[in-house]
Protein backbone atom coordinates (compact mmCIF):
# COMPACT_ATOMS: atom_id res chain seq x y z
CA UNK A 1 0.00 0.00 0.00
CA UNK A 2 0.94 3.44 -0.90
CA UNK A 3 2.11 5.92 2.09
CA UNK A 4 -1.31 8.18 2.21
CA UNK A 5 0.29 11.90 1.72
CA UNK A 6 0.46 14.72 4.82
CA UNK A 7 -3.00 16.03 5.44
CA UNK A 8 -2.86 19.17 7.09
CA UNK A 9 -5.05 19.76 9.72
CA UNK A 10 -6.80 22.59 11.63
CA UNK A 11 -3.84 23.93 13.21
CA UNK A 12 -1.68 24.82 10.34
CA UNK A 13 -3.00 28.26 9.93
CA UNK A 14 -2.52 29.38 13.29
CA UNK A 15 0.70 27.06 14.96
CA UNK A 16 2.88 28.33 17.26
CA UNK A 17 6.73 28.47 16.47
CA UNK A 18 6.85 25.17 17.86
CA UNK A 19 5.62 22.14 17.90
CA UNK A 20 5.35 18.60 18.84
CA UNK A 21 5.95 15.56 16.21
CA UNK A 22 5.45 11.95 16.64
CA UNK A 23 6.52 8.86 14.79
CA UNK A 24 5.25 5.24 15.94
CA UNK A 25 5.60 1.86 14.37
CA UNK A 26 3.31 -1.00 14.97
CA UNK A 27 3.88 -4.89 14.37
CA UNK A 28 1.21 -7.36 14.52
CA UNK A 29 1.54 -10.56 15.26
CA UNK A 30 -0.44 -12.40 12.62
CA UNK A 31 -1.03 -11.80 9.09
CA UNK A 32 -5.04 -12.33 10.48
CA UNK A 33 -4.66 -9.59 12.38
CA UNK A 34 -3.13 -6.64 9.41
CA UNK A 35 -6.43 -5.78 7.70
CA UNK A 36 -8.44 -5.23 11.19
CA UNK A 37 -5.49 -3.06 12.11
CA UNK A 38 -5.09 -1.47 9.29
CA UNK A 39 -9.26 -0.59 9.14
CA UNK A 40 -8.54 0.68 12.56
CA UNK A 41 -5.48 2.80 11.66
CA UNK A 42 -8.00 4.48 8.83
CA UNK A 43 -10.35 5.30 11.50
CA UNK A 44 -7.79 7.16 14.03
CA UNK A 45 -5.91 8.57 10.95
CA UNK A 46 -9.56 10.48 9.77
CA UNK A 47 -10.15 11.19 13.31
CA UNK A 48 -6.83 12.68 13.64
CA UNK A 49 -7.04 14.95 10.81
CA UNK A 50 -10.19 16.79 12.32
CA UNK A 51 -8.57 16.82 16.03
CA UNK A 52 -7.80 20.07 17.43
CA UNK A 53 -4.18 21.12 17.65
CA UNK A 54 -3.08 18.73 14.70
CA UNK A 55 -0.65 20.09 12.00
CA UNK A 56 -0.97 16.92 9.84
CA UNK A 57 -0.35 13.52 9.95
CA UNK A 58 0.55 11.18 6.96
CA UNK A 59 0.18 6.87 7.69
CA UNK A 60 2.49 3.96 6.09
CA UNK A 61 0.90 0.81 6.17
CA UNK A 62 3.33 -2.42 5.17
CA UNK A 63 0.91 -5.34 4.99
CA UNK A 64 3.87 -8.14 3.98
CA UNK A 65 5.81 -7.30 7.13
CA UNK A 66 2.57 -6.64 8.55
CA UNK A 67 4.18 -3.25 9.81
CA UNK A 68 1.72 0.28 9.99
CA UNK A 69 3.82 3.30 10.66
CA UNK A 70 2.52 7.09 12.05
CA UNK A 71 3.66 10.49 11.52
CA UNK A 72 2.12 13.76 13.11
CA UNK A 73 2.93 16.92 14.19
CA UNK A 74 0.60 18.73 16.80
CA UNK A 75 0.81 22.71 18.33
CA UNK A 76 1.24 20.87 21.49
CA UNK A 77 1.51 17.98 23.52
CA UNK A 78 -1.84 18.60 25.41
CA UNK A 79 -3.48 18.19 22.00
CA UNK A 80 -2.38 15.02 21.11
CA UNK A 81 -3.14 13.68 24.51
CA UNK A 82 -6.34 14.79 24.06
CA UNK A 83 -7.02 12.80 20.94
CA UNK A 84 -4.93 9.65 22.01
CA UNK A 85 -7.86 9.98 25.12
CA UNK A 86 -10.66 10.49 22.67
CA UNK A 87 -12.67 7.69 20.79
CA UNK A 88 -11.89 6.36 17.95
CA UNK A 89 -8.53 6.01 19.40
CA UNK A 90 -9.31 4.92 22.78
CA UNK A 91 -11.36 1.66 21.27
CA UNK A 92 -8.74 1.20 18.60
CA UNK A 93 -5.45 1.22 21.05
CA UNK A 94 -7.48 -1.47 23.69
CA UNK A 95 -8.57 -3.68 20.62
CA UNK A 96 -4.74 -3.52 19.31
CA UNK A 97 -3.45 -4.42 22.59
CA UNK A 98 -4.55 -8.04 21.77
CA UNK A 99 -2.93 -8.46 18.33
CA UNK A 100 0.50 -6.72 18.77
CA UNK A 101 3.95 -7.58 18.67
CA UNK A 102 5.88 -4.73 19.24
CA UNK A 103 5.23 -1.13 19.25
CA UNK A 104 7.15 2.42 19.37
CA UNK A 105 6.98 5.79 19.97
CA UNK A 106 9.09 8.34 20.03
CA UNK A 107 8.53 12.61 19.93
CA UNK A 108 10.85 15.47 19.28
CA UNK A 109 10.18 19.29 19.08
CA UNK A 110 10.31 20.74 15.74
CA UNK A 111 9.27 23.81 13.85
CA UNK A 112 5.80 23.87 13.43
CA UNK A 113 5.83 24.98 9.87
CA UNK A 114 8.16 22.78 8.62
CA UNK A 115 6.46 19.48 8.52
CA UNK A 116 8.51 16.23 9.35
CA UNK A 117 9.62 13.84 7.20
CA UNK A 118 9.69 10.22 7.31
CA UNK A 119 13.58 9.86 6.89
CA UNK A 120 13.08 11.54 10.37
CA UNK A 121 10.63 8.98 11.65
CA UNK A 122 12.57 6.03 10.71
CA UNK A 123 16.16 7.65 12.09
CA UNK A 124 14.12 8.32 15.52
CA UNK A 125 12.29 4.72 15.84
CA UNK A 126 15.65 3.16 14.61
CA UNK A 127 17.70 4.74 16.65
CA UNK A 128 15.69 4.68 19.90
Amino acid sequence: MPTLPWTAGPATSSAAAESIVMASRFHVRRYRDVLPFFIDAMRVFRAARRSPGIIGVTLKARPLRKEFWTLSQWADRESLDRMVRSEPHLSVMTRGRAVMADSVFRFWPAAADTPPTWAQAVDRIDQG
